[in-house]
């Protein structure tokens, strides 16, 4: 008999402890869903009783954090553990790249089957995209390119696209509930992914719900914002008041369809063997700004871009209320993951760590900080650097409401990093231990010496700590620094 590794002999003794009960799971996200948007975070005016009772009875992640302060290279965080930039996914329609190891391909090759609905934003959702959900490791998917408001225009498993009559975060919820019940006929493991569209402008809410909020208070209406216009797709200025009403019916309606979901788990005597996680995928946009009592907004690496709300479900092993006020990021989800199911991390560098010692609450420290980058992306446009992708496989198909370069689709791009120099390292970023956090260039002109805050004590980020904790400081820009050095060689080697 051939003999194993002790590796090979852990990997084995693992699955065969977790063959038996290997939980469903869910991953749930809104789309420019800030920390504070949720009643049980505090917010004066919107309704989320799904969400509450969630945050009530399971695992309640008060300092979860987003890997970017935007869209597309957060799903890049959670579909690789790493952070985006070692993949080129830099800011919104800038798409992952093939060859990434997905957690979607790791759980199918672990036995699940897995499926991808709603939105996806990391690049074309079509048949011949090479980093559509199916190449990516899931087996089935109703997925947009972007975002989608009412009645969304959807590709099934990459055919062109068609609309389906409904509100939106309903469509995708009944969607992942058939693919569920398909998942427990075949006595198969079930992966689902669900990418809400909402509350991402523009605003779009079903009479029902608009209702609840018909009683905001008039003088709101006196500031004006900027946003997308509904009908035409193009910018405009609106009062707040009408605009905030519209943003927290599309919040109540998506906490509605998660109910609709957990109920159906609850009937089909799924829920306790679920693990149902939701997140925010980056802080509240200018347009919806109201109760943020944090520094900054989405689009900065401030705690307002970056904090979101974050809860646990799985009644099996998450057997009573609990809060964590342990730093945690979305990049943590996929060695989550590969533990409970019992499958060996990608050998590659990986930015998350396993968060299953929340569950009992025996992780009280973080072992690592957490890095955050927003990458300048002007460099790319100074350097002839070779598509990662031919153009045409990274032109989208899925049409929605707003315009971007006179059209109603998506672009993606990714380029080839052959090397890089120290202009790589610029941008706004941020290094977050378990009380400090150091940010440089966190706001134009800042500064390069950047700003230090006790987020234990100035959660808001109101008081610069960097002169009177000087070797704080250097020790965190070290860290960081040697970080940024790890994410360039990922992005430049392809690992």
């Amino acid at each position: 008999m051939k003999k194993l590794s002790i590796f090979a002999v852990t990997v084995l003794l693992a699955n065969s402890l977790f063959a038996a009960e290997r939980p469903g799971i869910i991953l749930l996200m809104g789309d420019d869903h800030g920390w504070d948007e949720t009643g049980y975070n505090g917010h004066r005016h919107v309704k989320t009783p799904v969400l509450d009772e969630m945050a009530a009875t399971g695992l309640r992640l008060d300092r979860f954090y987003s890997a970017h302060p935007s869209c597309s290279p957060t799903r890049a965080s959670i579909i690789t553990g790493r952070h985006p930039n070692r993949c080129g996914t830099f800011s919104p329609n800038w798409s992952i790249r093939p060859g990434e190891v997905s957690i979607a391909q790791i759980l199918r090759d672990a036995g699940y089957t897995c499926g991808h609905f709603g939105k996806w934003h990391l690049g074309p959702v079509k048949a011949d995209s090479p980093t559509n959900p199916g190449a990516l490791g899931f087996q089935q998917w109703l997925s947009h390119d972007n975002f989608f408001e009412l009645n969304p225009v959807l590709s099934r498993n990459g055919a062109a696209p068609q609309k389906i009559e409904g509100e939106g975060s309903e469509v995708i919820v009944d969607e992942a509930i058939r693919f569920i019940d398909q998942a427990e006929k075949d006595d198969r493991p079930f992966f689902a992914v669900v990418w809400f569209g909402s509350p991402h402008e523009p605003y779009e809410g079903l009479p029902e719900d608009l209702a609840l909020y018909d009683d905001l208070p008039e003088s709101y209406a006196d500031r004006k914002v900027s946003l997308t216009d509904i009908k035409t797709g193009k910018p405009t200025t609106r009062p707040f008041r009408d605009v905030l009403r519209e943003r927290l019916a599309e919040i109540t309606a998506m906490d509605r369809a998660i109910g609709k979901l957990r109920e159906h788990l609850k009937r089909s005597g799924l829920r306790d063997e679920t693990l149902v996680w939701y997140c925010g995928d980056n802080g509240v946009p200018s347009s919806g700004r109201l109760d943020i009592p944090f520094r900054g907004q989405k689009g900065l690496v401030y705690e307002g871009g970056i904090r979101v709300p974050g809860i646990i479900e799985w009644p099996a092993k998450i057997t009573q209320p609990r809060t964590s006020d342990v730093n945690a990021v979305t990049s943590d989800m996929l060695p989550t993951l590969c533990e409970i199911v019992g499958v060996p991390l990608p050998d590659r560098p990986l930015d998350g760590i396993s968060l299953t010692k929340l569950f009992d609450g025996s992780l009280t420290r973080r072992p690592q900080p957490i890095g955050f980058w927003m990458y300048d992306t002007s460099l790319e446009s100074q350097r002839q650097l070779k598509p990662t992708i031919p153009l045409e496989l990274q032109e989208g198909t899925t049409p929605l409401v707003k315009m971007m370069a006179g059209k109603h689709t998506r672009s993606f791009r990714n380029f080839v990093h052959p090397d890089f120099n120290e202009d790589d390292y610029a941008g706004p970023r941020a290094i977050l231990d378990n009380d400090y956090k150091l940010v440089v260039d966190g706001k134009p002109g800042g500064s390069s010496e950047g700003e230090l805050f006790n987020l234990r004590d100035d959660p808001a980020e109101k008081r610069n700590l960097l002169q009177s904790q000087p070797e704080v400081a250097a020790r965190l820009r070290k860290q960081l620094r040697d970080w940024q050095t790890s994410v360039l060689t990922s992005l430049t080697t392809d690992d």
